[in-house]
């Protein structure tokens, strides 16, 4: 609770000169948290701050251009608000970055798979790195190492790499990501990879759930799946086009993506997306050493040019 009463202290000396300050709360049942909008210090205390709150609330921030805007980020999160300082989508002095350590954040799949459903759960608490759950008259203790979320089994950046304010005591270990799942996928035949797609696209509904809670997709209201001049792209439900869009969104994607894991989690079917961004990142990294959100003052490698790559060898074809 300190690290929290800490958060709320200050959040409530720089909420003057504030227009809003974007951080989580309670959300409609004891294992979600939802993303709170805090004008007033009766908003700041309503905030709580857990592994359940999962949201990468950067994803708001460019709707709110023009406003003084506070965030509350994990590490993962903070990679958001870099990429778009970065690409110039966010104005630096109009954002307040509050900054958190994380040591991981939960999978309500996993939960779900645990408890045999999510329905009849009465509370919800967590004491250090276990999650006390009260379901259907019984009482379970999950440690978070078996429901946390995958992405947080890799991550190398548990502390926000950019804040106005960093509350908290930063972690200090650290995950080697050696990109083993897409490894393991590439494995495969591609008669077998082919397949995987296939049969994950015929779950596609095209909601748009995946775009809509990426934080790096700010041209929704123009996006290339609704467009109609030009007009890439029907509305038929085939898997061609369920694979065309997610194919376009990855490749916007390319260079940008800080693997939150938001699409897939938003996903109502089941999707693994995030395999197909790790993937463009995987090579991205190859290519270009570059990690999406990691430093401040880089220039994404899609955002710039040179006449000669180093790790491309053009003359050589």
């Amino acid at each position: 609770m300190e690290l929290l009463d800490q958060l709320k202290e200050k959040i409530k000396e720089r909420l003057p000169e504030l227009d809003v300050v974007i951080g989580w709360e309670q959300g409609f049942d004891p294992l979600h948290a939802t993303p709170l909008f805090m004008r007033t210090e009766e908003d700041v205390d309503r905030l709580v701050f857990s592994p359940l709150c999962v949201h990468n609330l950067a994803s708001h921030l460019t709707g709110l251009k023009g406003k003084k805007v506070g965030i509350v980020v994990k590490g993962c999160d903070s990679r958001s608000v870099v990429e778009l300082l970065q690409e110039k989508l966010l104005v630096r002095e109009d954002v307040t970055v509050f900054g958190l350590p994380c040591t991981g954040v939960v999978s309500l799949k996993k939960i779900k798979h645990a408890l045999g459903g999510l329905d009849k759960v009465a509370s919800a608490e967590f004491n250090g790195n276990e999650l006390k759950v009260s379901a259907a008259g019984a009482a379970r203790v999950l440690p978070l190492n078996e429901i946390a979320a995958d992405k947080c089994g890799r991550c190398q950046y548990h502390n926000a790499l950019l804040s106005d304010v960093f509350v908290g005591a930063p972690v200090e270990a650290a995950a080697e990501d050696n990109y083993a799942d897409v490894e393991a996928f590439q494995a495969k035949s591609p008669q077998e990879q082919a397949a995987y797609w296939r049969d994950a696209m015929q779950r596609c509904l095209r909601c748009y759930a995946c775009r809509n809670a990426c934080p790096m997709c700010v041209c929704r209201d123009h996006c290339v799946a609704q467009s109609r001049e030009p007009h890439w792209m029907t509305q038929q439900d085939t898997v061609q086009e369920k694979w065309f869009f997610q194919m376009i969104h990855a490749l916007h994607l390319a260079g940008r993506c800080t693997e939150c894991g938001e699409c897939e989690r938003a996903c109502p079917v089941g999707i693994p997306l995030l395999l197909l961004k790790r993937k463009i990142n995987k090579e991205i990294k190859e290519l270009f050493d570059y990690q999406a959100g990691t430093k401040i003052d880089a220039t994404p490698p899609l955002l710039s040019f040179k006449v000669e790559e180093e790790n491309i060898n053009e003359r050589g074809w």
